[in-house]
């Protein structure tokens, strides 16, 4: 098992090399000017690096993982057993190998995060989309509710669902974060559509008799596609991090179902007797979590190269 350890990390980290180095020819081509202002921002190539190795240890966890994430190996004898090269991270407080957990872990963690965030951003841009282009009460109804929505903690929007229904499964828990998170999305598509319903080309759809539907969803956001692919960038850390938080407290991905929040929440009793049971799942968050980030910052650059900051000459 050292041995399917050692080649699997080997492996990913290879894989993500190559990816970052693909990605990097790409901004050398001669339709690569977005590519090229994205890899311009200091930290973007560090942060697609970290994001497709833990994508790729999501993806690939049952061929890289060297044992099943719920098998207890020895309860005796390899209980909380230290980072070692049979042990890449170690053992938990059950016997099971930390590595394989993290790696099926970030399948639960990263799947959440994004599709979660999928569907705050499907929500959001169709609502957003909707209340700029008609405007008048459409757009007033719809801005008080996301006002409503953005004066309530999100937080306390969950644990009440969480208490109503009780214990929420993963799909329902998807659902949950999504259904809650849209509101600041629909902001920013709105204010991007109030700009594109008076360009020329929307007005040339109206003028050939094309159908409201058929405009917001043909021509306006196709091109409102940037503030979107931001929200979902900076928005699946958060999702994330809504994730750990509710698993840390018992009521999100319920155990032996391994995820970063739970694995976190698991070692919490052994944090001065074994520290690394917590520690590499946190230090998987936290390092997920600034990737996208640091991606959010560099692909507001690349799609928004008039953000840019210029200076005076002699300044």
């Amino acid at each position: 098992m050292t041995v399917i350890t050692w080649l699997g990390l080997l492996a990913a980290v290879i894989w993500t090399t190559t990816v970052v180095s693909w990605c990097r020819r790409a901004a050398r081509g001669p339709h690569g000017e977005a590519w090229r202002r994205f890899f311009r921002h200091p930290t973007s190539t560090a942060g697609v690096a970290v994001l497709v190795f833990f994508a790729t240890a999501a993806v690939f966890a049952p061929l890289l993982a060297p044992y099943s994430p719920s098998r207890q190996l020895d309860i005796v004898a390899l209980q909380n057993h230290p980072p070692s090269w049979l042990f890449l991270l170690g053992t938990d407080v059950y016997s099971r190998d930390i590595w394989s957990r993290l790696l099926f872990g970030a399948q639960v963690s990263l799947g959440i995060g994004t599709l979660g965030m999928a569907v705050a951003v499907g929500l959001g841009g169709l609502v957003g989309a909707v209340a700029g282009y008609f405007r008048g009460w459409t757009d007033a109804v719809l801005m008080r509710l996301v006002d409503v929505g953005l004066s309530i903690p999100r937080i306390f929007i969950v644990l009440l669902a969480i208490v109503l229904w009780e214990r929420l499964g993963t799909a329902s828990l998807i659902l949950l974060l999504g259904l809650t998170g849209w509101f600041a999305t629909s902001r920013l598509v709105r204010g991007e559509v109030l700009s594109l319903r008076e360009r020329p080309f929307t007005e040339a759809a109206r003028a050939v008799g094309a159908r409201s539907w058929r405009i917001i969803t043909r021509h306006i956001l196709p091109n409102a596609l940037a503030p979107l692919i931001i929200s979902a960038a900076l928005g699946i850390g958060h999702m994330m991090l809504l994730e750990a938080g509710l698993s840390f407290l018992g009521v999100g991905v319920a155990p032996p179902a391994p995820s970063w929040g739970n694995m976190i929440a698991e070692g919490r009793d052994q944090i001065t007797t074994a520290p690394w049971t917590s520690l590499f799942p946190g230090l998987a968050i936290a390092l997920t979590v600034m990737a996208l980030n640091a991606i959010g910052d560099a692909l507001r650059d690349a799609l928004d190269p008039q953000a840019e900051v210029t200076f005076p000459a002699g300044d």
